[in-house]
């Protein structure tokens, strides 16, 4: 049932009469390989999400001849982001504030229902710190062969072979770690030809060497530290957590007295400390729960596999909650995971919360218009005399066509029918604004002589700026100096 080195996996090199360190060094946790659903859901996530974020700035978009054919790029240069058919302009940076907003509340939700299971599955750290560990057993072997390895004191010729070759794969993975994430900022096929051919600007191979470094010794050598010192989630979850939150759990009133499988007078659990060799923080869940766990499940694979060789029931380590224990030690079933632990008035509030939010960012990109228009009243000076008595004001529009062809815009005005308008630079009504690009118009505006207008104080008015090929409007109100100002 257990491996070799179960109980003393983390070995004290601490002699008999040298004093007693503040600091402990760390204890190299080598997890046994587990198997089961939660092990295989963890395969699932890790591919996903690797296979997203390595894959994902290939991906070709087309776009039209005006804009990059990346499908998601954050174009840093013209401020501006692209995902798939979506495009955020820098005005319109409160769909990312509402993103991350909804990321918030999302990790509310789960870390309320289910506890760290972010953490588990999902986080960058778990994700790249179980594809490490999955090269190192593959080279290494599995818990035992790696035990050995690491107590062996003297380094032979197999030792650093071994050890080389674990940290090659490892620098691999890290550089290609590095590597994706600078692609996400300019087109990824010309950035590739740009870092073989050595003519990348310094910021992509300085970004690409820090992400390569800390993912190689976040991934293979700090691993369970980052989530304990480093990660302040731990200790934050806490205030998202009640009695009814699932994590994961010990059923003591079943498991103790723990002994042997032939002693009728013990408890399911026979110290077998296949939860512990399996567990990538190194804790013993049959403490308790504690800040290191990240309740990703595998305790509960290794433990439910004993109990099935046993004969037993499943479930001695689960996903449980505080309020479970009562309820089950008074000799009740387990209760109904959903109705109990996931649909309940806290977790319904957050979903709803969720929800609300993501509809009004659908809302808002569904209904934003494909021309917009900001308007700056020119204040130096506030107004000119014109010869004939004429009161003039100047205007800076900024108008942004965020389509694939140029457009023509007309501009006029409404609110004093006095008021008219002349458009810098041209005699016509109109100008051309290019394709997918911002361009700012001066614009005159003016009030004849004696006009209540041009000789009162301000004056309410409105631009309005219409797309004469598809008619759509948009406007902006602002005002109007006369002499009383």
């Amino acid at each position: 049932m257990s491996d070799v080195g179960a109980k003393d996996a983390n070995v004290s090199t601490t002699e008999p009469n040298e004093p007693e360190s503040l600091y402990a060094a760390r204890e190299p946790i080598f997890p046994r390989r587990a198997k089961g659903n939660f092990r295989n859901l963890k395969w699932i996530i890790m591919i996903l999400t690797l296979g997203i974020y390595y894959v994902l700035p290939w991906i070709r978009w087309d776009r039209g001849p005006n804009l990059p054919d990346q499908a998601v790029l954050v174009d840093l240069a013209n401020r501006r982001f692209f995902f798939f058919w979506i495009e955020i302009w820098p005005h319109e940076f409160y769909f990312i504030a509402g993103l991350l907003i909804m990321a918030g509340l999302g990790l509310f939700l789960f870390t309320s229902a289910l506890g760290r299971v972010w953490c588990g599955y999902a986080c960058p750290q778990t994700v790249w710190t179980d594809l490490f560990i999955l090269v190192e057993r593959w080279i290494e072997g599995d818990r035992n062969a790696r035990l050995r390895l690491h107590r062996q004191k003297k380094m032979d010729f197999r030792k650093a072979r071994l050890t080389a070759t674990k940290w090659l794969v490892w620098l691999l993975i890290a550089l290609a770690t590095g590597g994706a994430w600078v692609f996400y900022f300019t087109d990824a096929p010309t950035l590739l030809r740009d870092l073989l051919t050595f003519s990348a600007h310094p910021v992509a191979y300085s970004t690409i060497a820090v992400l390569t470094l800390t993912t190689f010794v976040f991934g293979g050598f700090m691993r369970e530290q980052v989530c304990i010192y480093m990660c302040p989630w731990p200790r934050i979850q806490g205030a998202m957590m009640d009695e009814n939150t699932l994590t994961i759990g010990y059923r003591d009133w079943r498991g103790e007295p723990r002994g042997k499988a032939r002693d009728a007078t013990a408890g399911d659990c026979v110290d077998c400390f296949a939860c512990v060799n399996v567990c990538p923080m190194g804790i013993d869940i049959r403490n308790g729960q504690q800040m290191e766990c990240i309740t990703c499940g595998l305790c509960i694979d290794a433990c439910d596999e004993v109990m099935d060789k046993l004969g037993r029931d499943r479930g001695l380590v689960a996903y449980l909650a505080i309020s479970d224990e009562d309820y089950e030690t008074s000799g009740n079933k387990p209760r109904s995971v959903w109705k109990h632990h996931i649909f309940r008035p806290r977790t319904i509030l957050y979903t709803t919360l969720w929800s609300l939010v993501g509809i009004g960012l659908l809302v808002a990109l569904f209904v934003r218009s494909d021309l917009s228009v900001t308007v700056a009243p020119v204040r130096n000076p506030v107004y000119v005399t014109m010869s004939d008595g004429t009161i003039r004001n100047s205007y800076d529009l900024r108008l942004r066509n965020k389509h694939g062809e140029d457009r023509r815009y007309s501009i006029g005005v409404t609110g004093d029918p006095d008021l008219r308008i002349s458009i810098e630079g041209t005699p016509y009504g109109s100008v051309i604004v290019p394709a997918d690009d911002t361009m700012l118009q001066g614009v005159y505006v003016y009030a004849p002589k004696g006009s209540d207008a041009a000789e009162g104080d301000l004056t309410n008015f409105r631009f309005w700026v219409e797309d004469l090929a598809s008619g759509n409007r948009v406007y902006k109100d602002t005002t109007f100096n006369g002499k009383g100002s």
